[in-house]
């Protein structure tokens, strides 16, 4: 059990609040009211390094999740997450959980363990609005395996990418109402929680390193020092809150969504400065920024094929410069990224998917190309009344020329019981942002179990 230490006070008051509202509405509701389901959920997989032979990872996850109907329009979800990892160089200690608000954070138990209320969420209907009130996960856009508008919600970056979007994504605290204004299916979010990326730490195994992310030592004088500062991150829950309207319809077989976020960016910029004195130094402080984002999404079948697309306009967007005489090491612009995305599904039991990403910067002098492009493609296919599942993932750069390819093959021995045999293989030189995990090929096994 977690101490209500006085840095942890306003999660223990949150947590105290949940059980008294939970038992107001066991004592008051009728007899017979409530109704609940319970499931837990097992996972365990293992990684090894397929170059040196050596573990890379060992991990098991549980899942617990109640689900309460409390009367007719209420409902309450409870999901908890307990991961513990035999890796000393990707574990919780390697990750940095300063990202994290106090309400959000993971409580750590020694070293390689960690427990979370993942998603804890109340869902009701008042005069046709939905209300859906606590921590959760919402889900933009129409992408897969790279994100234009699933922004909402940070991301852990503990495993790189190579974990499911469902279980990186940090679910925060946030409003959530959703209702019908002029035939459009209308989305409205507060998000007063100030959670972000969460970034493995030096020395982790999947550290970053490219010079996209990390700023290079390449022209700083010899003997230079390099110190990194504390994160300057936003404190205000009220005033620094993200909010996100989203308005959805149908035309003509076309589903289309108009979006627009107004959020912090959730990667940090390294700001550098020079240190006086007779020997040079520079500090690097991560900090966050505000931007404004517009998109929008649309998608339609066309007998054996799905298109679909995904644009999002993104303004004062913060990249590392390229210019050595930039003060700060830091360059602002606007970014215009979309994506479009075909799926075939013409032969049974198969699906075949293409998408093309691509991202334009305003300005020349960033770490990044001025136009960046990325593919990636999916095959898949199900044998056995779809008891096994062989598919190949394939994740790559076109500016740069590096890339990840994800075969894996599953079987479903009983609807609650799943294994899989897969590997990550990357490849391209070490400055791309694939290619910088080229030593970390691996061969991945293993289970699922509901119960």
């Amino acid at each position: 059990m977690t101490r209500c230490s006085p840095a942890s006070r306003h999660g223990c008051r949150l947590t105290t609040a949940t059980a008294l509202t939970l038992t107001f509405l066991t004592v008051t509701l009728p007899a017979g009211a409530i109704d609940y389901t319970w499931q837990t959920t097992l996972r365990t997989e293992w990684a090894g390094n397929i170059d040196t032979g050596r573990d890379q990872s060992l991990r098991l996850d549980l899942s617990p999740q109640l689900d309460l109907s409390l009367g007719d329009s209420v409902e309450l979800t409870a999901i908890g997450h307990l991961r513990t990892e035999d890796n000393n160089t990707a574990g919780f200690d390697h990750l940095s959980l300063s990202a994290f608000d106090q309400i959000t954070r993971p409580q750590i138990i020694g070293d390689s363990t960690a427990a979370t209320l993942r998603e804890l969420y109340i869902a009701t209907e008042i005069s046709g609005i939905h209300l859906t009130l606590g921590k959760q996960q919402v889900v933009w856009g129409e992408a897969d395996g790279l994100k234009v508008l699933d922004i909402v919600n940070p991301q852990s970056f503990q495993y790189f990418i190579l974990e499911e979007f469902e279980q990186s994504r940090i679910p925060t605290w946030m409003v959530n109402l959703e209702t019908v204004v002029a035939g459009w299916d209308t989305q409205f979010l507060w998000i007063p929680d100030q959670t972000y990326h969460a970034l493995p730490e030096d020395g982790s195994t999947w550290a970053f390193s490219s010079p996209q992310l990390v700023p290079s030592a390449a022209g700083l004088a010899p003997n230079t020092t390099v110190r990194m500062d504390k994160t300057d991150k936003p404190g205000k829950n009220i005033r620094d809150a993200d909010t996100g309207l989203r308005l959805a319809n149908n035309w003509r077989g076309w589903d289309f969504s108009l979006n627009y976020f107004y959020h912090y960016d959730d990667l940090p910029v390294l700001h550098r400065r020079a240190t006086p004195g007779p020997s040079p130094g520079i500090v690097l402080t991560p900090k966050y920024h505000r931007t404004h984002t517009f998109g929008g999404t649309a998608n339609n079948a066309f007998g054996d094929w799905v298109l679909r697309t995904e644009v999002g306009y993104s303004t004062d967007r913060y990249l590392l410069s390229n210019d050595v005489g930039n003060t700060d090491g830091i360059t602002k612009g606007n970014e215009i990224a979309y994506v479009l995305g075909l799926d075939w599904s013409g032969l049974s039991n198969t699906l075949i998917s293409a998408q093309l990403f691509q991202s334009h910067f305003s300005e020349n002098n960033s770490v990044r190309d001025k136009k960046e492009a990325n593919a990636t493609l999916l095959a898949q296919r199900l044998f056995w009344n779809d008891t096994l599942t062989l598919e190949v993932i394939w994740l790559g750069s076109l500016n740069s020329g590096d890339g990840l390819l994800r075969p894996k093959i599953s079987y479903e021995w009983q609807d609650d019981f799943k294994t899989w045999v897969g590997s990550d293989i990357f490849y391209g030189d070490k400055t791309g942002l694939f290619g910088q995990f080229h030593h970390n090929d691996q061969l991945s096994i293993g289970v699922e179990v509901d119960f």
